[in-house]
């Protein structure tokens, strides 16, 4: 499967967002990958519907948002109309039956559906849910603060994952040249990375390394 990069824009410099993402974008990013936490579910507030109504202005690229958030169910719409043309949620913070009305609703816009797992939901949690989704994000870390290290349980749910799965596996949290040929060896095919990306001095060198593991 095609190796895609998601640059999350926690990391990003936000005085200066437009050109960070007209960044990314000039050096191969595939898509944008937008947190948005609520001091709830996640120890951390973010951003909301209006910023990403400007994000999505200011770049051509996919946006995924994930929400990383109670109810999302609540606020979808309002992130669909601001731009998304992904919606992450968690299984952690929904029912299948929730999950399944989300599902066709997104399906009738046309916006992609993903679902997440945290690193200590077990793979069992998200396998009733797989039939209802466009691609799974595995978590690498515990969500609500960019910079952490990667959680090496991961790679487990990503490989129980591909045996089953067989539509695009993101994974978010810790993501570096290192940890991106892990998670690729495991099966992943879309890495979203914050720091590693917009901190390097070279963010082309930075995404290229992410897809084909070497820095170029």
């Amino acid at each position: 499967m095609k190796i895609k990069v998601a640059p999350s824009i926690l990391s990003a410099d936000f005085a200066n967002l437009a050109a960070e993402l007209k960044k990314i974008e000039k050096a191969g990013a595939d898509l944008v990958h937008v947190d948005i936490m609520d001091g709830h579910f996640v120890p951390n507030i973010t951003i909301g519907p209006v910023v990403v109504k400007y994000i999505r202005k200011a770049t051509s690229l996919p946006l995924d948002v994930h929400l990383m958030i109670e109810n999302p169910a609540k606020y979808i719409d309002a992130f669909v109309s601001a731009g998304a043309d992904m919606i992450t949620v968690h299984v952690e913070t929904l029912t299948l039956r929730t999950l399944a009305a989300i599902a066709d609703g997104l399906k009738k816009r046309k916006v992609k559906l993903g679902i997440s797992l945290n690193p200590p939901t077990p793979f069992s949690k998200i396998k009733k849910a797989l039939p209802y989704v466009d691609f799974v994000l595995v978590m690498s870390v515990n969500p609500g603060f960019g910079g952490q290290a990667f959680i090496p349980s991961a790679l487990d749910k990503i490989r129980q994952l591909r045996v089953v799965f067989k539509k695009d596996i993101a994974v978010d949290g810790g993501i570096n040249s290192i940890t991106g040929k892990l998670v690729r060896e495991a099966g992943a095919n879309v890495l979203a990375a914050g720091s590693y990306i917009f901190g390097a001095t070279d963010t082309k060198k930075a995404i290229n390394s992410l897809r084909e593991g070497e820095l170029r």
